[in-house]
């Protein structure tokens, strides 16, 4: 592919490292001549002194030829403007870092329609997903997110008390739009019907509203306990605790923040709905003691500061904290924290510009579909938009001939996104997450094809 990544900081820099040993054609755009000396001689990249706002720039690094361009920059606007130009040059496909708070924006304005750019996110925010997935299942069964979080997956296992157990999926009473979308038993997998029934020990995969999913795990699971009950320490207030808070609170646990600044603990205390913040500092034992850290079930480390977090984390296990989280910038010192959290005590270390590059990783494969999740046996969860002239345009999802072996789990319609009904009809636009195994992957994929 030919790739044209706009800055070549943290995260432009680890993705085209990343890239530049994949036979891709990387091009970095970057306004510092020292950037992109160091760029081109530790690296298989070309690089382009100039801004990614301009015009003659962005021919010069062939972004009308681009698969992918992405504006990676800690400038919104200037990752907007470059992509947004990028598009109306030719490029294939744009994608743009932008602010937290410009992300949560886009219920109330459709920035990507706006600008004509494919995919927005948030290093802050990416990496607050990762945390609250350990938060979320600290067993290590998957939680991800999918179509901007309003929909998501999480696996549990069903408990031999369950009243679920040897009943047909259809006279489950849950809430609505939640989906059992892959069982695996017995070493096997099943991708079900609504006439399947549930045995004590299957891995089931859901699909779900968030807060919909916590009142099926507690039918497959009745003693898994409950948010309310489980208590939340984050140190720090800057984006990385404010993004967590938020989807933490929102999920019904319990949050406190301690954070050093006393206007920005002012300012959290008037926008989070539901978590307590509190003015003093997590490197002081003192001041852990005094908020009782030890009795808490996480701890998680948030500032931009990599020592503090890794002290304030060991300190809080130290006290009888269950289970210590940092954020570590470095991306090196985050896989040594990780491989080594038995001894450390830490139970995870999440890097930001491994978290982004990750997630774009998965544009870096074809126009058709995107890889999302890989699961067990092969199964695969695909992201696909759906061509205009596609055979299912104007059908209910029930009335689409799917291939065995695939079902749909997440329907993104603008800026909504909910696990579909068979009454849901697809449109022009849309885009659809969906199961696929192997043999049904390209079935499936021909599919959502122009005709």
């Amino acid at each position: 592919m030919n790739i044209v990544i706009v800055g070549g900081g943290e995260v432009g820099r680890h993705l085209a490292e990343i890239l530049s040993g994949k036979q891709h054609n990387i091009c970095v755009i970057d306004s510092s001549a020292t950037v992109s000396n160091d760029l081109n001689d530790q690296l298989d990249v070309h690089s382009v002194v100039g801004e990614g706002s301009s015009a003659s720039t962005l021919a010069e690094a062939n972004a009308p030829e681009a698969d992918l361009f992405l504006g990676l920059t800690g400038d919104d606007n200037l990752n907007l403007v470059s992509a947004s130009a990028a598009h109306a040059m030719g490029a294939r496909k744009t994608i743009a870092r932008v602010h937290p708070g410009l992300q949560r924006e886009e219920w109330l304005f459709d920035y990507r329609s706006h600008f004509g750019i494919d995919y927005l996110f948030s290093s802050e925010r990416l990496a607050a997903v990762e945390l609250a997935k350990f938060v979320r299942n600290p067993q290590g069964l998957l939680v991800e997110e999918f179509a901007r979080g309003r929909v998501e997956l999480q696996q549990v296992h069903v408990a031999g008390t369950s009243n679920a157990v040897g009943q047909a999926l259809q006279s489950l009473d849950w809430p609505s739009r939640v989906r059992v979308a892959l069982i695996q038993r017995d070493n096997g997998n099943i991708v079900p019907s609504r006439t399947e029934t549930l045995e004590a020990g299957d891995l089931v995969t859901l699909f779900g509203d968030p807060l919909g999913l916590q009142e099926a795990v507690q039918t497959l699971k009745p003693r898994a306990i409950r948010n309310v009950h489980t208590k939340v320490v984050i140190f720090g207030g800057g984006e990385y605790a404010f993004a967590l808070a938020q989807m933490l609170e929102g999920a019904n646990y319990h949050v406190r923040l301690i954070e050093r600044d006393q206007a920005r603990c002012e300012e959290l205390s008037n926008t989070l709905l539901r978590s307590v913040v509190i003015h003093g500092d997590a490197t002081s034992l003192s001041q852990l003691r005094e908020e009782q850290v030890g009795d808490v079930d996480f701890f998680i480390g948030t500032t931009n500061d990599d020592e503090d977090n890794v002290m304030a984390c060991l300190q809080a296990k130290n006290l009888g904290a269950k289970y210590a989280l940092t954020l570590i910038h470095r991306a090196d010192y985050a896989a040594v924290i990780t491989q080594n959290s038995e001894q450390l005590g830490i139970f995870g270390a999440i890097s930001p510009r491994v978290t982004a590059a990750r997630d774009l990783l998965r544009f870096v494969t074809s126009d058709q579909f995107h890889v999302v999740v890989r699961l067990a046996g092969g199964l695969e969860i695909l992201e696909c938009p759906i061509a205009d002239s596609a055979g299912v345009v104007g059908k209910s999802v029930s009335a689409s001939q799917w291939p065995d072996g695939s079902g749909l789990v997440a329907l993104q319609q603008g800026n909504q996104a909910f696990v579909p009904t068979g009454d849901d009809v697809i449109r022009e636009g849309d885009t659809v997450y969906a199961i696929v195994s192997p043999e049904a992957k390209q079935g499936f994929i021909e599919l959502l094809r122009a005709k």
